[in-house]
């Protein structure tokens, strides 16, 4: 019995870094085992974007009748913490702690955050809703509540998320850097996936009730998980927390400007900004459109987010096999913008075949291919940041990385539906041409992919250089990629 356990043991071994993306990043140090629990924490991200960006937003634009343009501020508000999230991965490169952690404390504190902001969003909704007794309270109170929900939410999802990726970069060697932030990543989007099917299931029959219960379920589940996430993987250690102390500290200017002022940077950057907020737009209106366009049911949209997520995961699937090769991670990201427009050309067209099956196949098609150049883009670009970031600032390169995307993702989610609503007053398109202003913030997000293929053009011609220089600083703190605890 024991002999067929160890060769089953060894077969389903063997499998996993064929099926599994990133999988083979395992060693013996780091089993796949303890990086699929830290991984943890992007299910409990995927699940805060699912229920803010998906559940809430359709809720709140079709069932509440709260304008569009309201619930896209509320949802861009996360936006002010985003450009803050190179300094937190900064932060967390030069912590110093007398317990000799850097990472675990951060994460910790956007745990709270989370949770925080999900322990406010019932009694918001209720006020929303009018739901028992909270029909008489003022409605700016229900406002109010909501904007200081998400935006606590946001920002846990932001410290979480950027911290969680520097900590996973800590355990694995250099050369398997951008694989186990791509496998974090393909975590995110199961958790995505996970989450929004569930959702689904739980809000099948629809209730104000039942919305509160789902997310008090949510903030129980956020805490439980990350802090399984954080368990034993940063070690303490008496001897790292001295050498903390007297080990200089860069400043953040500094850093930064080294950081930008390596070639390709720049335009790398502003290539992130533009397709990300090409593909980001559509986050706040796919769900409304399938309601309110293709008459979709509340189970039915919530589950586009789980169909974006799949093809995203597939765009990262590809990815990882040819940029683990060597592949030019420009290449790629302009593959991925590519291939979200004729997704967003499908999505339009679907609004043509309005009560046949064909306009919904098409728009559920148009919506899988949108995921899958997202995710061709996403992995593309992160790679291409972490192969040019300094050794000793990866927590900041991926933490620039995320501000710039978080910044255009929250930018473009506000601008569409900013825009919905002022094309539905000037035109009045209500009854008439319900899915014009949905179909004008679809064509200017080709436009944004458009523009990203224009500005990637330097960098496909031109490989990216490799991964730069350590900071001529000396380096805040010696990485330890599988820490010992010390008693």
């Amino acid at each position: 019995m024991t002999d067929y356990r160890t060769f089953a043991t060894r077969k389903l071994a063997a499998l996993a870094p064929k099926y599994l993306p990133f999988a083979d990043v395992a060693s013996d140090d780091v089993p796949l085992s303890r990086l699929m629990r830290l991984s943890l924490f992007q299910v409990t991200v995927g699940m805060a974007l699912v229920l803010l960006a998906g559940t809430l937003n359709r809720v709140m634009i079709v069932e509440l009748s709260v304008p569009a343009s309201l619930v896209a501020g509320m949802l861009a508000l996360p936006l002010l913490f985003a450009p803050l999230r190179a300094l937190i991965g900064f932060k967390s490169d030069t912590h110093v702690s007398a317990l000799g952690l850097r990472r675990a404390p951060y994460i910790w504190k956007g745990t709270l955050y989370q949770f925080g902001g999900f322990a406010i969003m019932p009694f918001a909704l209720l006020v929303l809703s009018g739901y028992g007794e909270a029909i008489d309270a003022p409605r700016w109170i229900g406002y109010s509540s909501a904007a200081l929900s998400f935006l606590l939410v946001g920002a846990g999802v932001h410290m979480v998320q950027t911290v969680g990726l520097a900590l996973a970069t800590d355990l694995v060697d250099d050369a398997d850097q951008p694989k186990v932030v791509g496998l974090m990543y393909v975590m995110l989007l199961v958790g995505m996936v996970v989450s929004a099917l569930v959702f689904g299931a739980l809000l099948t029959h629809y209730t104000p009730g039942r919305l509160i219960q789902v997310i008090q379920g949510a903030a129980v589940v956020t805490v439980a998980l990350n802090l399984t996430a954080m368990w034993k993987q940063e070690a303490r250690s008496r001897a790292r927390a001295a050498q903390m102390k007297v080990q200089t500290k860069e400043q953040f200017a500094v850093a930064w400007q080294a950081l930008i002022r390596i070639p390709g940077t720049k335009r790398l950057l502003a290539v992130i900004a533009l397709g990300t907020f090409g593909f980001g737009m559509a986050d706040v209106l796919l769900e409304p459109y399938g309601g309110q366009v293709l008459g979709l049911t509340v189970a039915s949209t919530t589950k586009l987010t789980a169909l974006l997520a799949a093809g995203t995961l597939v765009g990262f699937g590809i990815a990882s096999r040819w940029l683990g090769q060597g592949a030019d991670a420009a290449r790629f990201a302009r593959l991925g913008a590519v291939v979200g427009l004729p997704g967003f050309a499908a999505i339009i067209l679907s609004a043509q075949m309005i009560g046949s099956s064909t306009g919904t196949a098409l728009f559920l098609l148009g919506t899988l291919a949108t995921g899958l150049g997202a995710g061709l883009f996403g992995h593309a670009t992160l790679t291409a940041v972490i192969r040019t970031a300094p050794k000793n600032r990866i927590g900041m390169a991926l933490g620039a990385w995320g501000a710039v995307q978080a910044t255009a993702a929250g930018i473009g989610i506000a601008a569409a539906g900013i825009l919905r609503d002022v094309i539905l007053a000037a035109t009045d398109s209500a009854t008439t041409a319900p899915a014009l202003p949905y179909v004008a913030v679809f064509a200017v997000e080709i436009t944004m992919l458009a523009l990203a293929c224009l500005v990637l053009g330097p960098l496909v011609r031109g490989r990216l250089r490799a991964r730069a220089p350590a900071s001529t600083e000396p380096e805040a703190h010696t990485t330890y990629p599988n820490p010992v605890e010390v008693p």
